[in-house]
């Protein structure tokens, strides 16, 4: 529960900050509440979820938690310095999904394994497991921005173009056709709704989706070898499928 209320407690403030308008295709709060009281809840949602957290009594988790809200933050502040640059490393990326999406992953896999008194072995593989399984999953979501609908992402195809968010997909496209690019056109401020589509169009007709994709499998491999030192247990075989869930969501 704390690490769910955590997560929706972070998109409430992406979306205030990002200014979105909708989010898993329904109007977000501060679409409907505006930006002041959006604020105010996305703060009562993070003090719940760390009652939450408190009525554990494990410090070891309690500091997980908080190390996680650092891991959030510190994700968020480098979208935002980053924003409109088109020249980011690929490490940089990753860098940054791991603190954004990845440590939460890792956060409700460790947490679990800890709170069950598993031996620190377990704890260890259990943490890789929520780590790549959460790089592969925000891996998958940038391609999704691009390839999906609207309504299987529930936000507009090329959101964080629009955003200047550099994703793995658009970031690979910019590394090959580093010339008269729609991308670093759109970044640079020149008629964004057509580089946007330009951009939407040059990448679905690359080859930068299956590159991607590929960088998602290998991490979603990360955690299946993983989970392959666990005996082999009917938890262990629903914790296998969530990692086939991650690429197979996309279809």
């Amino acid at each position: 529960a704390s690490v769910e209320l955590l997560h929706t407690a972070t998109l409430v403030h992406d979306d205030v900050i990002d200014m979105a308008d909708k989010r898993r295709g329904q109007p977000t709060a501060a679409a409907q509440f505006q930006n002041a009281p959006s604020v105010m809840l996305g703060d009562y949602i993070f003090a719940a979820s760390a009652v939450f957290v408190c009525d554990t009594k494990n410090v070891r988790v309690i500091r997980r938690f908080s190390e996680t809200i650092m891991e959030l933050s510190t994700g968020q502040i480098m979208e935002s310095f980053g924003a409109f640059k088109w020249d980011h490393a690929i490490d940089e990326y990753k860098s940054r999904i791991y603190n954004k999406t990845a440590s939460l992953f890792r956060t409700a896999a460790e947490s679990g394994a800890i709170l069950s008194g598993a031996p620190e072995p377990q704890v260890q593989w259990l943490t890789q497991y929520g780590r790549s399984l959460g790089m592969a999953f925000q891996i998958v979501d940038d391609v999704l921005d691009f390839e999906g609908t609207e309504e299987e992402i529930g936000k507009p195809v090329g959101h964080d173009l629009l955003e200047g968010t550099l994703t793995l997909p658009s970031m690979l496209l910019v590394q090959r056709y580093p010339n008269d690019n729609p991308i670093i056109n759109l970044f640079e401020g020149k008629d964004p709704e057509t580089n946007r589509l330009a951009a939407l169009d040059m990448i679905r007709n690359s080859t930068v989706l299956e590159e991607s994709l590929k960088v998602a499998e290998e991490y979603c491999e990360e955690a299946r070898s993983t989970l392959g030192q666990l005996a082999d247990t009917r938890e262990r075989q629903s914790l296998m499928e969530l990692v086939s869930y991650v690429t197979d969501r996309r279809r």
